[in-house]
């Protein structure tokens, strides 16, 4: 009977990243994996369209565990994957970044005493005050097999004590850039986001941003809304809105004079990047894709885990104030990029996680 692996996702990066790894998985044949989505993004534009669009096979269980508090919510789908691994018995348990479906299916699987596998380990923001940050500490305490996207990473868990633990650590490189080269072909053709949105001859900067800091906190989100309604007189600001960023936008009656649109799959978000002069972000993920796609990015944190994007001048952090997002988008539209180093593996991180997950199993 051959190995299995289940993969726990439940967020729209982690369909992403999924997508990389899974495509290898298939194509090799060494294990059999099964996909749990928690449910933590349930917006068909936040998640079913990833599951058409890049071809990743639906999920083998669905648990439809969204729209609560962290507790509830970490708790909820802490109790439905230990119940789908107590019944389906894989080898090992693989998660992604750092969700709190990610905590979930990594305190699931070590209780369980099954071997978990952490991929986008060491990442480190240094603010304790992100969920995110609290989730990817832990999932790595506990993790079996770490997958470093860099060496910044493995870094931090060699910082933190790790070269004493059992757990093995190895530098992949980023799935993130896996998927970009390979669907951005694909994107070329299927997406058509730019002639219905009528960008084709007009610079625009693209902008998203969903962070609880940014949205929770009124002073910090009427700041972004203030920022981008004045980038907007100079160039287009088009922002992808989260539907809970919407929320709350129009509960405090923010008016955005900018350019605003429901979430767009993955393809759409390439031809948006591909072609935007400028990106502007709360969001992990997208800081990357900029660099992928040879764009400065603007990040709207106070820190971030990819500090090798801000040391190499490619990001630059603002945090929510007024004043430094509109002083860096100015620095940033008069900059030219050139990319002299490439941080994240070149395009082969699947294959690379594919390998070891194979011996590791084996």
């Amino acid at each position: 009977m051959p190995k299995s692996i289940m993969t726990i996702v439940g967020a729209r990066p982690q369909f992403v990243k999924a997508a990389a790894v899974s495509r290898v998985i298939r194509e090799e044949g060494y294990f059999e994996e099964k996909i749990v989505h928690t449910g933590q993004h349930f917006d068909a534009n936040m998640s079913d369209i990833f599951f058409s669009e890049m071809s990743i096979p639906n999920p083998h269980f669905q648990l439809a565990i969204h729209s609560l508090t962290h507790g509830a919510m970490t708790g909820r789908m802490l109790e439905g994957i230990e119940s789908l691994l107590l019944s389906e018995k894989p080898d090992a348990v693989m998660v992604y970044g750092d969700t709190n479906s990610t905590l979930a299916g990594a305190l699931a699987a070590s209780k369980l005493r099954i071997p978990l596998v952490h991929v986008e380990a060491g990442l480190r923001s240094f603010n304790m005050d992100m969920p995110e940050e609290i989730n990817r500490i832990l999932t790595d305490r506990i993790s079996d097999l770490l997958f470093c996207p860099t060496q910044t990473a493995i870094d931090n868990l060699m910082a933190e004590g790790f070269g004493s633990l059992p757990s093995r650590i190895e530098l992949t490189g980023d799935v993130m850039q896996d998927a970009a080269i390979f669907y951005a072909k694909i994107a070329h053709q299927k997406s058509f986001v730019l002639n219905k949105l009528k960008l084709n001859n007009e610079p625009y900067i693209l902008v998203t941003f969903h962070r609880q800091e940014n949205t929770d906190v009124p002073e910090n989100l009427s700041s972004i809304i203030q920022a981008l309604n004045a980038i907007n007189k100079e160039i287009k600001v088009v922002a992808p809105l989260h539907p809970r960023t919407k929320k709350i936008m129009s509960e405090r009656n923010l008016k955005a004079e900018f350019v605003t649109i429901d979430p767009v799959g993955y393809f759409d978000m390439i031809q948006l990047l591909e072609n935007t002069q400028l990106v502007l972000t709360d969001s992990g993920g997208l800081q990357k894709e900029a660099y992928f796609f040879n764009k400065f990015c603007v990040t709207l944190r106070d820190q971030t885990e990819w500090v090798e994007l801000v040391n190499g001048g490619y990001n630059q952090l603002t945090g929510a104030n007024f004043d430094a997002i509109t002083n860096a988008v100015r620095l940033a539209l008069n900059k030219k990029f050139e990319k002299v180093n490439d941080y994240y593996g070149g395009g082969n991180a699947a294959a690379l996680i594919t390998k070891s997950l194979h011996h590791f199993l084996t």
